[in-house]
C-alpha cells in the first residue's frame, strides 16, 4: 500500500478540521472564500469516501479489505485506531452526499443568517466521519461531543424563539446522555481493562462469570446514551421539535445525526455481544427489537398526527430509526443486510425532503419565524435582507412542476413503495424476517417478534402514504391562492441530485445489495475485524 492510500483514513477527520479551523480565522468580507473552501473541502471528502469504500470492498464478496490506521504508530491497545471497513466507508459516503448537498444548498442565504456558519458545519463533518472511523469507545465518545458542539451551533443558527427554545432543550438532553455514555464506558473499562472495541470482543468471551452483570450493566447505560441519539421512543421526544426549527441545511445533515447512534448499536451489539460472546451472546436484542418496534408506532402516529411538513420529515426520521433499531435486534443477517441498504435510502431521502420543504413553503413568508432583531451574537449583520433579496440564483421553468415530481420521489423512498430504493430495502428486510433461516423454511419458521416487525413496517409505510399524500395535496394541489416559489438552479439541484442517487441505487440494485449482505455478513462475524485491529492471536488472548 502506498504512502497515500496508508494515510487516506485520517484524511476524513483532518481535512474538515483544518478547513474549519481556516474558515475561522477568516473575517465576514471573505464570505465568498469561506464558501469555496466549505465546497471544496466536502467534494474531497466525497472522493475520498469513495476511494475508502472501494478499497474495503477488494475482494468483491469475501472478508474484503479491513484498513487500520493506528496514529502514532502505537498498537491498537494503548493508541488510538482508527478502523475503516464496509460499514464505515458506507456511513463516510452517505455523510459526504448530505454534507455536499446541504453546504450547495446554503450557499443562497442560509450561511448568512448567522456568525462561523462554514465552521461549524465542518466541524459537523469532522466529528460525524471520526465517530464512524473510531475503534474505541473513548474516543466515540470524543467524536460524539465534537458532532454535538458543532450541532449546537447549527441547531439555533440564524436565531429566532422556536428555534433558540429548541436548541436549548436539544443541548440539555444531549448533555445529559454525554453523562451517561461517561458512566458506561467508565464502567467498561473497570471490569475489561480496555475501551478498544476489537479488544473488548477478544476479551469478553473469557470474562469471569461474577463480573459480567456489571459489564452488562454498563453497556446498557451506554447503550441508553446511544439510543437518546438514535431517539428510540420514549428518548426521541426532542428530536421532531429540533429538526422542524433548524435551518434547512442544519436538518439535512441531523438527519443523520440519528443514525450516528444507530451505527453505534450495530457496531457495538454485534461486535462485543455477539454469537461469539459466550455468555454475553445476544444481549439487549429483544429490548432493541421491542424499542424498536415501539419507535415504528410512534412515528406512525406522529405522521398522522402533524399538520406541519417540517414535523412531518422529523416524524419518517423516527420511523426510519425504529425500523433501524428493530432489525438490529431482530439479530438475522438477511434483515441486517436489508437495513443497510434502508439506511442509505432513508438518510438520502430524509435529507432531500428537508431541503424540498422550505422551497414547498416559499410561497409564504418563509422568514415569519427569524426575529426582526437578532443579536450581533447570532449574526455577521446581514440577516435583514437574507429573506428580503430574491436574488437566489436564475429562476428555472416549471417550477411547481420540479417540486411535485421531488416530493412525489420522496414519498415514495420514505413509504418504501415500488420502485424506487425504499421499496427494495424493505422488500429485502421483509424478505428476511419470512425466511429467517435463509433455507426457504416457510413462515412457520417466523418468531414473534418477526411478525411484529412485519406488521410495523407494512403499517408505518401505510401511515406514511396517507401522510405525504396529505401534505401533498395541502401544499402542491389545495392552495391554488398560493405564489408560485423563485427557486434557484442551485437550490433544487442538491434536492434532485439526492433522489437521482436513491435512483441510481435501484437500477444498480443488484451490486448495492451485494455491499450490503458483504457488510451485514462481516458484522455477523467480526472474527476478521478483530484479527486485523489486534493481530492474529487476538480471539485467543484471555484478559
Amino acid at each position: 500500500m502506498n504512502f497515500w492510500l496508508q494515510h487516506l483514513a485520517i484524511a476524513p477527520i483532518a481535512l474538515p478540521l483544518v478547513a474549519g479551523a481556516v474558515m475561522i480565522t477568516m473575517d465576514d468580507q471573505r464570505g465568498r472564500l469561506r464558501s469555496a473552501l466549505g465546497i471544496a473541502s466536502a467534494l474531497a471528502l466525497l472522493v475520498i469516501a469513495i476511494a475508502l469504500a472501494t478499497l474495503a470492498h477488494q475482494g468483491g464478496d469475501g472478508g474484503g479489505l479491513t484498513t487500520v490506521y493506528r496514529l502514532g504508530d502505537w498498537p491498537a491497545v494503548f493508541g488510538i485506531v482508527l478502523v475503516v471497513d464496509r460499514l464505515s466507508a458506507l456511513m463516510l459516503v452517505l455523510t459526504a452526499l448530505l454534507g455536499l448537498a446541504a453546504l450547495t444548498y446554503s450557499l443562497t442565504r442560509w450561511q448568512r443568517m448567522g456568525s462561523h456558519f462554514h465552521a461549524l458545519f465542518q466541524f459537523q463533518l469532522m466529528g460525524l466521519n471520526g465517530a464512524f472511523l473510531t475503534g474505541d469507545l473513548f474516543n466515540l465518545f470524543v467524536f460524539f461531543e465534537v458532532l454535538l458542539a458543532a450541532s449546537y451551533g447549527l441547531a439555533m443558527h440564524g436565531s429566532g424563539v422556536a428555534r433558540v427554545r429548541a436548541g436549548l432543550h436539544y443541548i440539555a438532553i444531549n448533555l445529559a446522555a454525554s453523562l451517561l455514555f461517561l458512566i458506561g464506558v467508565s464502567m467498561i473499562y473497570g471490569i475489561a481493562g480496555t475501551l478498544n472495541m476489537a479488544d473488548l470482543a477478544a476479551r469478553i468471551p473469557y470474562l469471569p462469570a461474577e463480573d459480567r452483570p456489571l459489564l452488562e450493566a454498563g453497556a446498557a447505560i451506554l447503550a441508553v446514551a446511544f439510543l437518546v441519539k438514535a431517539a428510540m421512543w420514549p428518548l426521541g421526544f426532542w428530536l421532531a421539535p429540533t429538526y422542524s426549527a433548524a435551518s434547512p441545511p442544519a436538518a439535512a445533515i441531523f438527519s443523520l445525526m440519528s443514525k450516528v447512534g444507530v451505527y453505534a448499536i450495530l457496531r457495538i451489539s454485534l461486535l462485543l455481544f455477539g454469537a461469539e460472546a459466550g455468555d454475553s451472546a445476544g444481549f439487549g436484542e429483544t429490548f432493541l427489537l421491542i424499542g424498536g418496534i415501539a419507535t415504528i408506532g410512534f412515528g406512525a402516529v406522529s405522521v398522522l398526527a402533524t399538520q406541519d411538513l417540517s414535523r412531518l420529515a422529523g416524524a419518517g426520521v423516527l420511523i426510519s430509526s425504529g425500523t433501524l433499531l428493530a432489525a438490529v435486534g431482530a439479530g438475522q443477517l438477511t434483515v441486517t443486510a436489508g437495513a443497510l441498504f434502508y439506511l442509505a435510502s432513508s438518510a438520502l431521502a430524509t435529507g432531500a425532503l428537508f431541503l424540498l420543504i422550505e422551497l414547498m413553503e416559499r410561497g409564504r413568508d418563509v422568514g415569519a419565524d427569524v426575529l426582526a432583531v437578532t443579536l450581533e451574537a447570532f449574526g455577521d449583520g446581514e440577516e435583514e435582507d437574507a429573506f428580503g433579496e430574491e436574488e437566489v440564483a436564475v429562476p428555472i421553468p416549471a417550477t411547481m412542476a420540479l417540486i411535485g415530481i421531488s416530493f412525489l420521489g420522496c414519498a415514495l423512498l420514505l413509504a418504501g413503495l415500488p420502485p424506487l430504493s425504499g421499496f427494495l430495502a424493505k422488500f429485502a428486510m421483509l424478505s428476511g424476517i419470512l425466511n429467517p433461516s435463509g433455507l426457504g423454511e416457510g413462515p412457520s419458521t417466523i418468531s414473534p417478534g418477526g411478525w411484529a416487525l412485519l406488521v410495523a413496517l407494512v403499517l408505518s409505510g401505510l401511515a406514511t402514504v396517507l401522510a405525504m399524500t396529505r401534505a401533498g395535496i395541502r401544499s402542491l394541489w389545495a392552495n391554488s391562492g398560493r405564489s408560485v416559489p423563485r427557486i434557484g438552479v442551485i437550490e433544487i439541484a442538491p434536492v434532485l441530485a439526492l433522489l437521482l442517487i436513491c435512483c441510481t441505487m435501484t437500477a444498480a440494485a443488484g451490486p448495492v445489495m451485494r455491499y450490503m449482505q458483504a457488510t451485514a455478513a462481516t458484522l455477523h462475524a467480526p472474527q476478521d475485524y478483530v484479527r486485523q485491529v489486534m493481530g492474529p492471536q487476538a480471539m485467543e488472548r484471555a484478559p
